[in-house]
């Protein structure tokens, strides 16, 4: 059943918030058979990376282990002895991963095997599909490889059936990695096979029906029927596989202790598939330039910077330089041995001859984006190079080292400065001809469009410049450049020993705003930066006509590795005949802008901090106050006998005879009614103030809260409900289960990864399980329409990730000195990433399959 099924099948099973519950509900005990059937076939829980890139609060446990145990405590060497246990005991379901990935990949081999003989008996007829060398050419090696993973799924299902935690597989990983050189063979022949397989498609329909249609056997018992594929896919995945053998063994050794009689066998296969791997010439992807250029000053520059420019659908990276008197847009040259650095100019715009409109621009304009996932995996690899960056650092190794993985960290940090923005700045030429620029900020924007406009007062006469004229100008771009680095906060100079940003939360309270001259109706927005750009967190409400707007609306900011906050003040046109058509966008008129840098020591104390940010003559004033992550961490169960802030989902639910809780529910209905198609749902701030008021609502029963809810901001509803789940004492997600998910979302093959986090999933207490399928539903539809409330499904994973899952306090970095300043590291961006991970994962399935169709899942329990 899917989760839209089961959502909907738990709200009907309801009574209501009061009325009492009838039936018997699925249940969700330990039963050993059935735990055993589940373990064998797909059952795995998953693997805790302990590597030095991955975060301190996976690994926290095994170095903790080692510290105890020297102190002679009793009381450490149990819990040394427990981790332990733990430890051997996810041996086992990394193990059981293994067989599952084996399993499937046997069947690919089997459906490639299968044509192979037909195909040669009919190659001795009259009438052959295939000469014998054609079919020798296209099936090379393919039995000698299904009859190594035979034999060593053979040998290891035995072994793990009958499982204990002295149990050796060890001589099995080393027997098959000694047999890789059947992959050699294989690899060497891949290309001339799919050539061979490509030509006799074309040259034979029979062959070509053959080749799309080759049936794999399902290994998951959900399938009813076989799965179809192409020969050439198929042909692949024993290239995929090879690659992929490291990863199995480094999942592997990082469960299995160093006195095990395995771990000297698992290290030698690991040498030996490294080594076979560092054999075979694998595509790499070309590495970008950097873009670091000598510093030098000379001719007047009012304003440069790296932009991105949209020529014909397609994104380049730009330097931009704003001269007193023209726009250019140049490109910097890749070095060709000792040469210095040059810049290719692209174009250039008398500031006399640019506009920022063109009346006879119809068409509206296409900006191609860039999914999420892929933006989310260029941060995980900026912070686990810049991980590298520290230890190396910290190892004392030699510049060349670092060198090399600074001219890595720039290449990523190019590529998200490439990709990510999706802001348009248009300009055009007196002749019509028009170039537009994106950027991640509507700050940026404004900035760069009131420098040309305050220069264009100063220039009257239209020139154009000669060739040789363009080329000196261009050539002195590198001596007057005053921007050196792509502008991420994390490439500027000597910030790699230090980790910037606050992660956390900011509580701002926009109070009001003095120096207007004349009545306008007015609101303001909130912008933090995150990997380098900024991203629109939290709005005012309009305050109608007048010269001092007295908003006093509080906002919780999620911060992750900001380092910036920013306030714009916008005048709202409320008539739409006269709203500016600009950058293909309706804009209300920017009147201000300011930013202040997020301070870790001045935010570090828990009282609030007063200040002024001054814009263009006016000045709002802010309260802001800063709780760092790892403090949010410490849940206090609620001392309050009653209420549902605070207190554990079990205890709400039973007491109000629900599955899912009724301020869940509630929510939810009221963001489906009116909320589904608000820009940033779930992502902007609602106003802090309606959000206590509803939370004490919720706690005190007030029979008045769904009034209440249908006169509040959409927001606010939305902001009620993530602080519901934050203030959980315990995570939807569970304290035990977190390193589970974490570490499952880590595993290397993908069919040990399904296995696990279903399985995972399942084994959530009832309420906790119930719940999430309820919301999981619910946020899919929100992301059904992306397109109006530009909120996908890594988005909403976003919001809910680092809140549905976190940290036990036991794992958390609490410094023991709470007035001591807190710096969070890249670990703490890759853990929030994982969690974000975690959720994206089941926010993709379509549906939550059973484990096992052999037995009726809980999911398919719907007896009332």
């Amino acid at each position: 059943m899917g989760s839209r099924l089961w959502a909907q099948w738990a709200v009907d099973t309801q009574a209501g918030e009061n009325g009492p519950f009838t039936g018997t509900p699925p249940t969700y005990g330990y039963d050993a058979d059935r735990a055993e059937e589940q373990r064998r076939h797909h059952d795995i829980l998953p693997y805790i990376d302990d590597s030095p890139s991955s975060s301190p609060h996976l690994s926290s446990k095994s170095r903790s282990s080692r510290d105890t145990l020297s102190s002679g405590s009793l009381e450490s060497s149990k819990s040394t002895e427990l981790d332990l246990e733990k430890g051997l005991e996810m041996r086992k379901w990394v193990l059981s991963g293994i067989l599952a990935s084996e399993e499937t990949y046997l069947s690919h081999l089997e459906a490639l095997l299968l044509p192979m003989k037909p195909l040669k008996a009919a190659a001795t007829t009259s009438q052959p599909v295939l000469t014998i060398p054609q079919i020798e050419t296209i099936f090379f090696k393919v039995p000698e490889l299904y009859e190594v993973h035979k034999e060593f799924y053979d040998g290891l299902l035995p072994r793990v059936q009958q499982w204990s935690h002295h149990q050796r597989v060890g001589d099995l990983f080393q027997k098959q990695a000694s047999q890789l050189g059947v992959y050699r063979a294989f690899v060497d022949n891949y290309e001339v096979a799919v050539e061979t397989a490509e030509k006799c498609c074309q040259a034979n329909t029979q062959f070509a029906e053959i080749s799309e249609n080759l049936k794999v056997r399902s290994t998951k018992d959900l399938k009813d029927q076989s799965a179809k594929n192409s020969l050439e896919t198929l042909l692949y995945k024993p290239v995929d596989r090879v690659t992929r053998s490291t990863l199995v063994l480094h999942d592997l050794l990082k469960h299995t202790p160093s006195s095990h009689p395995d771990h000297p066998l698992l290290q030698d296969a690991l040498r030996i598939s490294q080594n076979f791997l560092s054999s075979i010439n694998e595509e790499t992807t070309p590495r970008r330039q950097s873009m670091t250029v000598k510093k030098g000053e000379n001719r007047q520059l009012l304003k440069d910077s790296f932009m991105v420019e949209l020529v014909e659908g397609a994104r380049k990276l730009r330097h931009v330089f704003l001269f007193t008197d023209l726009l250019l847009c140049a490109k910097l040259k890749k070095q060709i041995g000792g040469k210095s650095q040059q810049y290719d100019s692209k174009w250039y715009i008398p500031l006399s001859d640019l506009t920022f409109q063109n009346a006879d621009e119809s068409e509206p304009l296409h900006i191609p984006q860039v999914p999420d996932e892929e933006l989310d995996a260029m941060k995980v690899k900026i912070s686990h190079i810049k991980s590298e960056i520290q230890r190396e650092k910290r190892a004392n190794k030699g510049s060349k080292v670092i060198e090399r993985l600074r001219k890595k960290l720039s290449e990523q940090e190019s590529l998200l400065l490439l990709t990510s923005p999706s802001m348009a700045l248009r300009v055009h030429n007196r002749n019509g001809k028009g170039y537009t620029f994106l950027m991640s900020s509507d700050y940026e924007r404004a900035e760069w469009k009131e420098t040309i406009r305050e220069q264009q007062k100063k220039c009257f006469k239209s020139f154009s410049l000669t060739s040789m004229e363009l080329q000196m100008l261009t050539n002195s771009c590198v001596k007057l450049q005053t921007v050196h680095h792509i502008p991420l906060t994390i490439n500027k100079e000597g910030q790699e020993d230090e980790s910037p940003g606050l992660h956390g939360f900011l509580n701002v309270i926009v109070h009001s705003a003095s120096g207007l001259k004349q009545s306008l109706n007015l609101y303001c927005t909130l912008e933090v930066d995150s990997f380098g750009y900024f991203a629109n967190k939290a709005k005012t409400r309009v305050y109608r006509y007048t010269t001092e707007p007295k908003w006093n609306e509080e906002f919780e900011i999620d911060l992750e590795g900001s380092q910036t906050l920013r306030l714009l003040c916008y005048e709202k046109s409320y008539n739409k005949t006269k709203q500016i058509k600009e950058d293909g966008d309706s804009t209300d008129r920017i009147i201000g802008k300011g930013q202040i840098p997020l301070d870790p020591q001045t935010l570090q104390g828990k009282d609030w901090q007063r200040t002024l940010i001054p814009m263009n003559g006016i000045e709002v004033k802010l309260s802001m106050k800063f709780t760092s992550r790892e403090f949010s961490l410490k849940k206090m169960p609620s001392r309050k006998p009653m209420g549902v802030f605070g207190i554990k989902i079990s205890t709400v639910t039973k007491r109000e005879h629900s599955k899912v809780p009724y301020i869940v529910r509630q929510c939810l209905e009221e963001i489906e009614r009116r909320g589904m198609e608000e820009v940033g749902i779930y992502r902007v701030s609602g106003v802090a103030t309606d959000i206590q008021a509803l939370k004490a609502a919720f706690d005190t029963n007030n029979k008045d809260v769904s009034v209440m809810m249908s006169e509040m901001d959409v927001n606010a509803i939305a902001g009620t409900l993530k602080l519901y789940f934050r203030e959980l004492p315990e995570p939807l997600f569970t304290d035990d289960l977190y390193p589970n998910f974490a570490g499952g979302i880590a595993l290397s093959d993908s069919v040990a990864k399904e296995s696990c986090m279903l399985n995972l999933l399942l084994s959530l207490p009832e309420p906790n399980l119930v719940t999430f399928l309820f919301l999981l539903d619910h946020l899919k539809r929100v992301a059904d329409k992306e397109s109006i409330n530009k909120m996908s499904l890594h988005n909403l994973a976003t919001v809910f990730g680092p809140t549905l899952l976190r940290p036990a306090e036991k794992d958390s970095k609490i410094p023991t000195n709470p007035t001591q300043p807190i710096s969070m590291g890249d670990s703490w961006s890759l853990e929030v990433m994982s969690q974000v991970q975690v959720l994206l994962y089941f926010l993709q399935l379509e549906t939550i399959p059973t484990p096992d169709s052999k037995r009726q899942s809980i999911l398919f329990s719907t007896e009332v």
